[in-house]
């Protein structure tokens, strides 16, 4: 496959490298910001040969597949001379950028404000991935050998590597959550650190025989409470408050008072409010998550499973991504198991269901020739070909596949499944798995796929709309 093609060719379709004012990549997808709208030419990039698929939204996503897409992300980045996720910084870009902006208060909050969520981790699911992998493979090897590669150097190596991305993942999200909301990225950076536990920080240490106790609480400082949420909320909260300095301070001292003044005054805020807050919202996830997985059983299986696909389809599926990460976070509550993401990818099982049944109950051969190309990258995991190019256009496929997706949620509730990370779904979820769940991944699966078969073949296969999408 020739990237630098498929990346010249995307470039013309997206109006020129002067109308892409940012690139970065997701696991499958090529995310790019343009300046105008109107100079896209949509079909032209779903045509391209290696696009598997294009969400066209404030950001156009534009589906390549895993592996595909950080080599043609990287072929682009030359062409733009925009580094991964970095922006343009003229005139146009800024403006807008502030377009963005306007269109987001003015707009769906929630739904901008998970796009800024997403925005935020997508460039951290690489180093997450690998991290959850390591740790959980680690585990398994502690416990099927007894330990004993325990002390030796290079195992311990790479198992730093793998607890290093998150006890320090709060700096990284904070980072990049000033970034995000228009701040000073260092700054956030410094408010993530303020999330880490370390014995060091002088908040922690002991004076004579106490601790520094805080004013409202009258405890010490729990640095680790808030979590990621309160690194998200400080970073999000230091740009704020930079741009409000910028604004009213001088010129001549903006350069070192505004940052100083961040650092105070909104560290002293992140410290008596903005961890009990992250706290107060993380005990919320938890207590949600084990609500819907714990309580409600199996029809909470089948909610979660089912109603995954309808994110996927708009691209906020990764706003998700901050709840795996805690989730698979050894310190966590979960020791590191992630209950909900085996759940989730029982979505992929629905979809190619209603493929096989849309394959078999149709005639017409250029919807047989889609679901042929996108079945078996569907069967590995990726979906997007299936979605975008068969069930979503045709509507009703959609629907049941979703439905069809559930009876595979259950079963994997059921099962009690766990994903040790995150990353990979379809046929090889099963090599994040628990050890042991294999095969009980690949009967919630099956399950999932003979739901959204059935569903599909008995009440999805429209044969006028068909012919009205596809041709006689």
């Amino acid at each position: 496959m020739d990237y630098e093609a498929i990346s010249r060719e995307l470039l013309a379709g997206l109006g020129g490298a002067d109308n892409v004012v940012a690139n970065e990549a997701c696991m499958t997808r090529l995310r790019v910001s343009v300046r105008d709208m109107s100079q896209v030419d949509v079909e032209a990039l779903k045509a391209i040969d290696g696009v598997l698929g294009v969400v066209a939204s404030d950001t156009l996503q534009i589906v390549l597949g895993p592996g595909v897409v950080n080599k043609v992300l990287e072929a682009f980045t030359s062409l733009t001379g925009i580094p991964q996720g970095g922006r343009g910084s003229d005139v146009a870009a800024v403006a807008r950028k502030n377009k963005e902006d306007q269109a987001a208060k003015h707009g769906n909050a929630l739904r901008a404000f998970l796009k800024r969520v997403a925005n935020i981790f997508v460039p951290l699911l690489p180093g997450i991935v690998a991290a959850g992998l390591i740790n959980g493979i680690a585990n398994i090897i502690n416990v099927s050998t007894g330990g004993s590669l325990s002390g030796t150097w290079w195992y311990e190596a790479i198992r730093t590597m793998g607890w290093a991305l998150f006890a320090y993942l709060p700096i990284f999200v904070g980072y990049n959550a000033a970034r995000e909301f228009g701040g000073s990225p260092i700054l956030g950076g410094i408010a993530g650190a303020a999330c880490v536990s370390n014995s060091l920080m002088p908040l922690l240490a002991s004076y004579g025989d106490s601790q520094v106790l805080l004013p409202l609480t009258h405890a010490p400082y729990n640095p680790g409470s808030g979590g990621l949420v309160a690194a998200l909320l400080a970073g999000a909260l230091f740009a704020w408050l930079e741009r409000k300095l910028r604004d009213v301070m001088p010129s001549i001292v903006d350069t070192f008072v505004t940052p100083l003044c961040v650092l105070v005054f909104g560290g002293l805020a992140l410290v008596l409010a903005l961890q009990p807050v992250g706290a107060f919202l993380n005990q919320g996830i938890y207590v949600v998550m084990e609500f819907v997985y714990e309580k409600m059983g199996v029809i909470g299986g089948y909610v979660l499973a089912s109603g995954f696909l309808p994110l996927v389809s708009v691209g906020l599926h990764q706003a998700l991504t901050p709840i795996h990460a805690m989730l698979n976070d050894p310190a966590g509550p979960t020791q590191g198991v992630n209950y909900l993401l085996p759940v989730l990818m029982m979505s992929g099982g629905g979809q190619v269901g209603a493929g096989l049944a849309l394959y078999l109950g149709t005639k017409n051969q250029k919807l047989k020739g889609y679901i042929r190309d996108s079945i078996p990258v569907g069967v590995l995991g990726v979906g997007e070909p299936l979605m975008y190019a068969v069930t979503l256009p045709l509507g009703k496929p959609f629907v049941t596949a979703c439905l069809g997706a559930g009876v595979g949620g259950m079963l994997a509730t059921l099962f009690h499944l766990g994903a040790i990370s995150q990353g990979v779904s379809g046929l090889f979820g099963i090599l994040i798995v628990q050890p042991g769940q294999q095969l009980a991944y690949v009967v919630s699966l099956l399950g999932a796929c003979v739901g959204g078969f059935v569903l599909t073949w008995l009440f999805g296969v429209d044969h006028e709309r068909i012919e009205e999408l596809y041709g006689a």
